[in-house]
């Protein structure tokens, strides 16, 4: 037990003495003592270097007064040990050098035993557990299926998802076992990450705002329930993520999750109806108003707070992750001001 779970208290819906408050990407290149690191190393060096790795996530909670860790990896990194060719290319992001296009491609994907394959993370878990010695909980994580699937299809990003939605549509019964496959995957490497040390679970399906509600449901709904289903039976709590997802929120919330994360273009308040308040919701300020004069920060935090009301489950974070550019004193004042204490946010 954690001395000040006020994080842990919220994804159980209990009242908290101040909102917690954790960044996603909160350990990143924001940071002078980060980019000094990556100045050395390739981006899969750090994440498989059990050293880096905890170094780079306890950054962020030295700076700063969090009240969550989060290990430092990728949500792509599982795809290795799958079959699938990955580089981080300077200037572009990931790049899958062998896309997954056809039934063949989808029936050659391997399933991966998570202690076999990512003992590296596995290891850093350990390792940062051990050094936040129960001052904050560690959060664990992956990719939500389609985000990783439309990864794998598309051979990187993509605007529209073409050829996502193409083997989507066309091969219904390869999309299917692709989608089993990684929600097989998902739930064996984020349980291995409990097994090791990771007090709460992240599914970031970043990348299903891009479909219709209907689309969801039907192709994306059933595999993303198999995950939470088998985190809920290992007693795991669990956040759902996704950006642009507002018209799925309700689909997302049947599909799984203690906690379901929004973006900062739905109002919180609009979100957690849609949801109903026996879930938590965590969010969601606009992670460019991070770059703002630090009044414009103050002003919608606050409204951020005032949209939850009160009500016992809400985790303070951004609607996405922290951009590079991000002025690092903007996230030590909104840290500092222990979020739920609208009285003591007066930095600058």
């Amino acid at each position: 037990m954690v001395n000040d779970p006020r994080f842990l208290r919220a994804v159980h819906l209990e009242k908290t003495d101040c909102t917690p408050v954790w960044f996603m990407r909160q350990a990143g290149r924001y940071l002078e003592e980060y980019r000094r690191i990556r100045e050395r190393h390739g981006l899969l060096e750090m994440f498989k270097n059990p050293e880096i790795a905890a170094e780079v996530t306890l950054q962020p909670l030295k700076a700063f007064p969090l009240d969550a860790a989060i290990i430092f990896a990728d949500i792509l990194l599982p795809l290795e040990a799958m079959g699938i060719e990955l580089e981080f290319v300077e200037g572009e992001g990931p790049v899958i050098h062998n896309p997954v296009r056809t039934g063949g491609d989808v029936d050659a994907l391997r399933v991966p035993d998570p202690e076999e394959h990512f003992g590296f993370l596995l290891t850093s878990i350990r390792w940062v557990r051990a050094e936040l010695d129960g001052k904050v909980p560690l959060i664990g994580f992956g990719g939500g299926p389609f985000t990783l699937g439309s990864y794998m299809i598309e051979g990187g990003a993509s605007r529209n998802y073409v050829l996502t939605k193409r083997l989507m549509y066309e091969q219904p019964a390869s999309w299917n076992l692709l989608m089993d496959k990684l929600a097989v995957m998902l739930a064996s490497y984020l349980l291995a990450q409990a097994r090791s040390g990771a007090e709460v679970l992240q599914l970031f399906d970043s990348w299903a705002g891009c479909l219709s509600p209907a689309d969801y449901r039907e192709y994306v709904l059933p595999h993303t329930r198999k995950i939470f289903d088998a985190l809920r039976q290992a007693g795991a709590p669990s956040i759902h993520f996704g950006t642009g997802t507002a018209d799925l929120l309700p689909w997302m919330r049947e599909a799984g999750g203690d906690v379901i994360g929004v973006d900062w273009r739905t109002n919180l308040d609009d979100a957690w109806n849609r949801i109903g308040t026996d879930v938590g919701i965590q969010g969601n300020l606009d992670p460019v108003t991070l770059m703002a004069p630090w009044p414009i920060v103050r002003q919608r935090a606050r409204e951020v707070l005032d949209r939850a009301g009160g009500q016992p489950g809400h985790v303070f974070n951004l609607g996405h992750g922290i951009l590079p550019a991000t002025p690092v004193d903007n996230v030590r004042a909104l840290a500092e001001s222990r979020i739920g204490n609208l009285t003591s946010m007066n930095h600058g």
